[in-house]
């Protein structure tokens, strides 16, 4: 989790503790979609950020466990609201973290983002409620994706006889090495990268995976 993440999700939880309506108004101006659901997993607030990110408006008192539209795993499977990170972190009462998954908008257009569901526990330990932040990695995971296409290219470079192919094979790596820095360089909340597991099915507490996510596919924007 990234420093600025983690402010963020520590300001959100302390605005949802405190019960402040005049201090929630703060979460309006936090960049990433921050919204949060009582608990049974009904959407009770969500910032201006959520509707940019979602392409949709939320519907409060009725959207249950995520403010997206649509949802889908890495692999391109669709995945259940009732089934997603959130209502994972509802029903077993723990946070979520080291997972992505794929939002698609109303449009057609997709984002590739990284959860990060939290329960909300009263001052008497009650279980409350949770509160979600969404963070955008689909330029992340395009400079995997690049990064990936790069080091194909050195290794055939390095296996090929041909001095020119090794040539061409080279600079075709550079030129990915640079696509994926300059994506990573436009990243706002890249200043450090969570490990974890692309989500099959249901996403579990346990990211169980000591390498980086893996994402299948360019989403579509």
């Amino acid at each position: 989790m990234s420093d600025a993440v983690e402010t963020m999700l520590e300001r959100a939880l302390a605005v949802v503790l405190a019960g402040d309506q005049a201090l929630r108004k703060a979460l309006d101006e936090l960049p990433a979609a921050i919204y949060v659901t009582d608990a049974d997993g009904v959407i009770t607030y969500f910032n201006p950020a959520c509707i940019d990110f979602t392409g949709r408006r939320p519907q409060v008192g009725a959207d249950r466990w995520c403010v997206t539209w649509r949802l889908y795993t890495n692999a391109g499977d669709f995945l259940p609201h009732a089934e997603c990170p959130m209502a994972v972190a509802i029903n077993t009462r723990r946070p979520i973290r080291g997972v992505t998954a794929v939002a698609e908008r109303p449009d057609g257009t997709r984002v590739v983002f990284r959860p990060y569901p939290t329960p909300i526990f009263d001052k008497d330990g009650r279980f409350a409620g949770a509160v979600n932040l969404l963070e955008d990695v689909t330029d992340e995971a395009r400079a995997e994706d690049f990064q990936a296409q790069a080091r194909r290219c050195r290794r055939l470079a390095n296996a090929v006889a041909d001095d020119f192919a090794a040539d061409t094979l080279s600079r075709m790596a550079e030129e990915y090495e640079a696509k994926a820095a300059e994506l990573l360089g436009h990243n706002r909340f890249a200043n450090s990268r969570a490990d974890g597991n692309e989500i099959r099915q249901a996403p579990t507490t346990d990211s169980g995976d000591d390498g980086p996510e893996t994402v299948a596919g360019a989403p579509r924007t």
